[in-house]
């Protein structure tokens, strides 16, 4: 199965978190979490499409003004979500700038940030350089369950965790993977063109099977075939990749449930591994997790793979150990204390 997504960590285990979702086969990327953004350059920053921000610990969130550098001059739009207060704290952030003269700018970039509760409400505003990133068309609304973003072919979803202060967890949806098989379409003569992407589009939206397409013929002329004969004929639909992001946050029940069910079946599950499993003490004082805490977890939500990040600088000289600890929890059960 061709991937149409590719996740990746933005910085090593020992810096600042973050992962960067790029699609493989359209100008986006997803973004969780806003660290030091360097290692990315400019040209990924401005794939950026959302922001998933877990919380807004400095190593969290200092990378804002970076961002705000390379997209300002251009035309974009970028969705932010965060947890309780991230609406006036982006306020706050572009208003320490001075903009007197970004109104002559020929371009307009909008940020459009969704704060939300664990109560399932959230507001959400819009600051755009038109206006000086004054803030406008403020408005609340309602989650749908635990779906952020909710677009043809893909999902966010949300979880609330417990670190002292809300964190968000987040995974991320593929509905369907559609592929053609090129050797079926070889057999039937079928000419690629933009009949294709119509065919994709049709089986994401759920059209009717007995929707009829007009495909052009290697040969010459054309042959109809429904939708449900292209299915059985030239197709490949499975369900699509998942992928989990969970950072600093408290092992507890609570947690460790809503872990679990937002990460569940994931493709890949990113999750922070930030002490060895002898300083399980010191991880509860700082509501973080242990690397054998965090292997068990990605064990319990039957997570394909599991990519552990965010290590204390405590152990710089313990990361096979780190990884080797996620790894026997992840692939042999034992009882944490």
């Amino acid at each position: 199965m061709t991937p149409h997504f590719l996740p990746t960590l933005v910085n090593r285990p020992f810096d600042d978190p973050g992962v960067y979702l790029d699609f493989q086969f359209a100008r986006r990327a997803i973004l969780f979490d806003l660290g030091d953004l360097a290692p990315l350059g400019a040209r990924k920053i401005l794939r950026i499409s959302d922001i998933c921000i877990s919380h807004t610990h400095i190593d969290h969130f200092i990378g804002f003004d970076r961002l705000l550098r390379i997209m300002l001059g251009r035309d974009r739009q970028v969705n932010l979500f965060g947890p309780p207060g991230i609406l006036r704290q982006v306020e706050c952030r572009l208003a320490s700038y001075s903009w007197n003269l970004i109104q002559s700018y020929p371009t307009v970039f909008t940020i459009i940030v969704h704060e939300l509760h664990p109560d399932g409400s959230g507001v959400r505003a819009r600051f755009s350089s038109r206006t000086t990133f004054a803030r406008e068309d403020e408005e609340r609304f309602v989650l749908q369950g635990d779906v952020i973003l909710d677009e043809e072919n893909l999902r966010l979803r949300v979880a609330f965790l417990e670190h002292s202060i809300p964190c968000l967890a987040y995974a991320f949806e593929e509905k369907r993977h559609v592929n053609f098989m090129k050797n079926r379409l070889g057999e039937l003569g079928a000419q690629v063109g933009p009949w294709l992407s119509e065919v994709k589009q049709a089986v994401l939206r759920e059209a009717p099977d007995e929707t009829v397409f007009r495909v052009p013929l290697e040969r010459g002329g054309e042959e109809a075939l429904t939708l449900g004969e292209l299915k059985e004929r030239v197709l490949n639909v499975v369900p699509g990749e998942k992928m989990a992001y969970v950072t600093d946050t408290a092992y507890t029940e609570k947690n460790r449930e809503r872990i679990v069910e937002l990460a569940r079946g994931a493709d890949y599950l990113f999750i922070e591994a930030v002490f060895l499993h002898e300083d399980h003490d010191r991880a509860r004082e700082r509501a973080h997790l242990t690397a054998r805490q965090a292997g068990e977890l990605a064990r319990a939500a039957r997570a394909e793979r599991v990519i552990p990040f965010h290590f204390s600088p405590r152990h710089l000289d313990a990361e096979e150990e780190l990884r080797r600890e996620v790894a026997e929890a992840f692939n042999t059960p034992s009882p944490l204390p």
